[in-house]
């Protein structure tokens, strides 16, 4: 028995010493989280494809390539352990998985957490499926192409082109180095890979709706598949010694079922307290054997607009947000680590900020996670940058990985609009063709609305053509102009972009959405740095801008809301509130008194 426990005790040992070794080893989302699954992080074989020949070479049936590299780390970076910084049209991952024998009888789903941008999935040479959409989770059912007990092999080929202005890039750089505020490129995996077993009949997603002034949450679910007498128990718990709602229901796609909050129990998600249901879904077979568990959080909390405020609880929220690219020297998209995460919202907040515009980059589920825990107020954005609005192939690819965007993160409680387009640049000057960006801009908008409740800012500081939040983008590094510039006219309107072609201000709020931008080099970065307007001759000249051009906003009456450019320096682009490597540049209780101002009528 002894030599037994001392083999068990090594086994326990060396499998807590590889979940320790493996890059990015925690669960990758939080809201839907099953206990069974394998975390497929760390070395896979690689090579890159630069004659797009892989395919005519036999690849999809490789067993390994020449190169190794770590995952989740884009080829550019240095924590993949490649580090090559030029243009990859294509590549191919290559690594062998092992399907437990304890998953018989279940799906095998196998989930990528982002791979950029179009993927195509073989195992054991056999394809799969493909993926477009470089910013946004996706799974494969690969249930039919592997064995419970046996191992299988896994070959990803990857396709990126920046340069085709046919795919959303955000700030990823067109030109082979970097230059004002355009940065490395990433391409491939970015994110976790990890597989799950989940029930024949299992839960497949669930939509979450909040619903504040019912005191209730209003769940829609999907499930893989459905059988007779399947039945659906959500569990509802706050910490107390009984759960605050429970209730069962027949198994169905898209019906609601509804968790009554109790009035005692009713506790409202908001920056001053975070506080979080915990969540049990439960699948039940005809027998009433639980098939499938999956848990998950939520936060009770409203967001709406009335007049020219946004309303969060039911009372007037003054957006003082900064805003964050999400990139890092080492992982460029992909955070070095979870608690790196958490620590740039720990950041942002310490300086007086309680919000985040999420710039050109679709951010992390686990970043959503600690936005959610912290109390972090954010607007989703995607990298809209990139694409040719005016072809119909841009478009196109953007819509589809909008649609998966806003349903991946929908259910975030720190998430309170979405911002789908970023300025206006690349939509035709001719009035007549530009209507095919006004008919994108317009489509994304109705779409959001039809699969979310939260107000959408249809394009952030720029050519608005159905919006329900007015945002404007000014970067004067004098407060004096800065008020005369953004100083309502005679007539009560308020200034625009283009007030020829954009739709009509009818009262929207509206947010500065981008202002600052204030250069400041501690440690230059390359030869060339980048920011806005000329920067200050000292750190005195510098809190005097800043603190003058904040409180001009503040006290523009109609103005909802303000966004500080930006959290970190970015490559050369040195306009941030901390260094590239988030080392402070500025007195933080400075900032944080000039950040935490607010107007008088805001709580």
């Amino acid at each position: 028995m002894k030599k037994i426990w001392i083999v068990l005790l090594g086994l326990l040992t060396l499998s807590l010493a590889t979940a320790a070794a493996l890059p990015r080893p925690e669960y990758p989302r939080p809201q839907f989280e099953r206990a069974d699954w394998i975390n497929l992080n760390g070395t896979w074989t690689y090579t890159f494809d630069f004659g797009l020949s892989g395919l005519a070479q036999g690849y999809p049936s490789s067993e390994g390539f020449a190169g190794k590299i770590t995952v989740p780390f884009c080829p550019e970076s240095e924590l993949s352990g490649v580090g090559y910084k030029d243009f990859i049209p294509s590549m191919w991952y290559q690594r062998r998985i092992e399907i437990p024998a304890t998953w018989a009888g279940k799906r095998t789903i196998l989930h990528f957490g982002a791979v950029d941008h179009h993927c195509t999935l073989y195992i054991d040479g056999k394809l799969v499926g493909r993926h477009w959409g470089g910013t946004v989770s996706f799974d494969f059912d690969i249930t039919r192409y592997v064995q419970p007990g046996r191992s299988a092999n896994l070959v990803l080929r990857v396709e990126d082109d920046v340069r085709s202005a046919d795919q959303p890039a955000g700030k990823q750089s067109a030109r082979f180095a970097s230059y004002g505020c355009m940065y490395t490129r990433t391409t491939g995996i970015w994110q976790t890979v990890w597989m799950e077993a989940v029930a024949p009949c299992g839960l497949k997603s669930v939509y979450v709706k909040p619903d504040l002034d019912g005191a209730r949450f209003v769940v829609e679910p999907r499930f893989y598949a459905l059988e007779r007498g399947m039945k659906l128990r959500a569990t509802l718990t706050d910490g107390g010694s009984k759960p605050v709602s429970v209730v069962t229901v027949a198994a169905s796609d898209g019906a609601s079922l509804v968790l009554d909050i109790p009035a005692k129990r009713v506790r409202s998600w908001s920056p001053q307290d975070p506080f979080l249901y915990d969540l049990k879904f439960e699948v039940l077979d005809a027998s009433g054997a639980v098939t499938d568990c999956v848990k998950s959080y939520a936060g009770l909390r409203k967001i709406h607009i009335e007049g020219n405020r946004i309303y969060l609880n039911n009372k007037p929220l003054y957006l003082r947000m900064v805003l964050d690219q999400g990139f890092y020297p080492d992982g460029i998209w992909t955070a070095p680590s979870d608690e790196a995460l958490k620590a740039d919202i720990e950041r942002s907040m310490a300086v007086g900020f309680n919000a985040a515009r999420l710039h050109q980059k679709v951010f992390e589920e686990r970043f959503h996670y600690w936005a959610d825990k912290l109390g972090y107020l954010t607007w989703g954005e995607a990298s809209s940058w990139g694409f040719d609005v005016n072809r119909e192939e841009g478009p196109r690819n953007f819509i589809s990985e909008w649609e998966e965007i806003v349903v991946r993160d929908r259910n975030h409680p720190s998430i309170i609009a979405w911002t789908p387009f970023n300025e206006s640049w690349g939509r035709d000057k001719d009035v007549e063709r530009a209507r095919v960006h006004d008919r994108m801009v317009a489509d994304v908008y109705r779409i959001t609305h039809a699969l979310d409740y939260r107000p959408v800012n249809d394009v952030s500081g720029g050519y608005h053509v159905v919006t329900d939040i007015w945002s404007y983008h000014n970067y004067e590094q004098d407060a004096a102009r800065l008020k005369e510039k953004q100083t309502l006219k005679g007539d009560g309107t308020v200034p625009t972009f283009d007030p020829v072609r954009e739709c009509a201000y009818t009262g929207q709020p509206y947010i500065l959405d981008e202002y600052g931008g204030i250069k400041w080099v501690i440690e230059q970065y390359s030869s060339i740095t980048w920011g806005y307007g000329k920067g200050p001759e000292s750190l005195d000249e510098l809190y005097t801008r800043l603190e003058a051009l904040t409180d001009t906003i503040l006290g523009l009456d109609y103005v909802s809301g303000y966004c500080y450019t930006q959290l970190t320096d970015v490559e050369q682009e040195q306009n941030g509130i901390y260094t590239y490597d988030r080392r402070e540049k500025f007195d933080a209780a400075r900032l944080r008194a000039i950040f935490s101002k607010q107007p008088s009528w805001a709580e």
